[in-house]
């Protein structure tokens, strides 16, 4: 079995989704709407599309981790976002463990 773009396309997918919540939840400890988190994480490097970051976005305000609320901003009704109080919480664990996992992985060397 060769690695093919696809399937290593979808690995790296399966990586980024669970450090995709760390970096939303850490980009609203300020309040942004939709557009305005998506051109700051990508900003940062970390592009993601529309059908990501909304759906993302609403199951993490389902879960209790975000907040939201309706405003006029640059005369348009936007649903702005911030980090909840559990969300908080999750970020300071999430935030622990993926330091802790970093090390872990510098730990085992470069392979590459």
């Amino acid at each position: 079995m060769t690695l093919t773009p696809d399937r290593l396309n979808k690995l790296t997918m399966e990586m980024r989704r669970g450090v995709l919540i760390l970096a939303v939840l850490r980009a609203l400890n300020t309040p942004h709407y939709g557009y305005s988190l998506r051109r700051e994480l990508s900003g940062i490097g970390l592009d993601m599309d529309e059908g990501t970051l909304y759906p993302l976005l609403r199951r993490l305000e389902d879960q209790g981790l975000l907040h939201s609320h309706w405003q006029v901003h640059d005369g348009r009704k936007r649903r702005f976002y911030q980090i909840a109080s559990d969300g908080e919480s999750a970020l300071e664990v999430m935030s622990g463990e993926w330091h802790k996992l970093n090390r872990a992985i510098e730990q085992l060397g470069e392979t590459v």
